[in-house]
């Protein structure tokens, strides 16, 4: 065995998204000295994370998507990959739907294979039940599985495995430490964009979609520009952020127009100072269909910020005392008001150690990274 454990990130693309932003803060507080992370994305253009990467002594490969029909070639390429890089020694799939390829493949070559669920699987449509029974083998082919919560682990692995010693939870963290409220990081922030004497409430989540769900995140975004109409009634120094991107945006930016928000709802794209963004803020409107933790709830709790969100968030999202959760089906109106009055009443305050007694603290999580790790290559296969 090597002295450095060599670990196979393989994920669909390393861009700014929930579990991407996860691996990135693991990867950028681990012991790189001994722990070194590459990572095999199914796209071939530049990823939002690729330059830090590099820069972090990562490698990035790249591999055709897995559509079922190209079973042998994607099969191939994987293996080959393995065996022109006998160092990597752990296989960390966060990627579903070919995990029962690319884990098989990982065993046959005696590497450590790690399953990773970030999401739950609702079976909303046709699409989420073949996705389930795609990945009927992932419950028996990986030496350890991690979940993002307790519920991402049953949906994507059943209750047999989750109850064993192979699954542990291992908690969507940041460095809650760089969240601390600042009123003058606020002040600035919000000068800095133009918002000075405004009353700022936000979004921070992707603008696309998996070809499942279109129409149901459409909603989603739909709805926070209805919930931010009624906010507007009420609060005329009210202003709205959106911060992400995706295939969807010129649709709910057309959305805006036909709302006559133009001037009150702004798109930020895609950010780096998100610590900083939360801060600015005044309140956070999360009303997620369904999601397997929710880390920028977490993010925003860390921030101090009102966190409104759905029943859709699972609890174990719900970490600080500045949350309250609210149905969809209330309507707009009612979002509108409750996030109004959690602003006038819920003081902005350092959260910090309710993140960390929460262990949702990076430097906790990395911990037990290391310790999977170290325990992974001393097993035998």
């Amino acid at each position: 065995m090597s002295e450095c454990i060599h670990v196979l990130h393989v994920i669909r693309a390393m861009d700014r998204g929930g579990a991407e932003t996860m691996i990135m803060n693991l990867y950028r507080h681990i012991d790189r000295s001994r722990i070194k992370f590459d990572f095999l994305v199914h796209v071939e253009n530049k990823c939002d994370y690729d330059d830090e990467i590099l820069k972090l002594g990562g490698r990035i490969f790249h591999i055709i998507p897995y559509r079922i029909y190209n079973y042998v070639s994607y099969k191939s390429q994987f293996k080959k990959l393995l065996e022109a890089h006998p160092e990597i020694q752990i296989v960390h799939g966060h990627i579903g739907s070919s995990a029962s390829v690319y884990l098989r493949v990982a065993n046959k070559l005696g590497r450590y294979t790690i399953a990773h669920s970030h999401a739950l699987n609702k079976m909303d449509n046709l699409s989420d039940i073949i996705f389930k029974i795609m990945t009927l083998d992932n419950r028996w082919i990986s030496d350890y599985y991690l979940g993002c919560s307790y519920q991402a682990g049953v949906d994507q692995y059943g209750k047999k495995v989750v109850s064993s010693e192979k699954f542990k939870v291992l908690n969507n963290s940041i460095d809650a430490s760089k969240y601390v409220y600042d009123s003058e990081i606020q002040r600035k922030m919000k000068t800095s964009l133009g918002l000075e004497g405004k009353i700022v409430f936000g979004h921070v989540g992707r603008i696309s979609f998996h070809s499942s769900c279109r129409r149901v995140l459409y909603n989603n975004k739909s709805f926070l520009l209805e919930v931010f109409s009624e906010i507007v009634k009420i609060e005329p120094k009210a202003e709205f952020i959106l911060v992400g991107r995706g295939g969807l945006e010129d649709k709910i930016k057309r959305k805006v127009q036909d709302m006559k928000l133009v001037d009150k709802v702004h798109f930020l794209g895609v950010r780096e100072d998100i610590p900083e963004l939360m801060i600015m803020m005044d309140g956070f409107v999360f009303p997620s269909i369904h999601e397997g933790l929710g880390i920028v709830a977490v993010e925003a709790q860390a921030a101090g910020l009102p966190c409104l969100i759905s029943e859709g968030v699972p609890d174990e999202a719900i970490v600080t005392r500045c949350v309250k959760r609210e149905q969809i089906a209330a309507g707009a109106k009612v979002w509108a008001e409750t996030i109004l009055d959690m602003y006038k009443n819920i003081p902005r305050i350092n959260r910090l150690e309710e993140i960390r007694t929460a262990n949702y603290d990076i430097y906790e999580t990395v911990k037990q990274l290391e310790n999977i790790y170290t325990k992974a290559v001393n097993e035998e296969k």
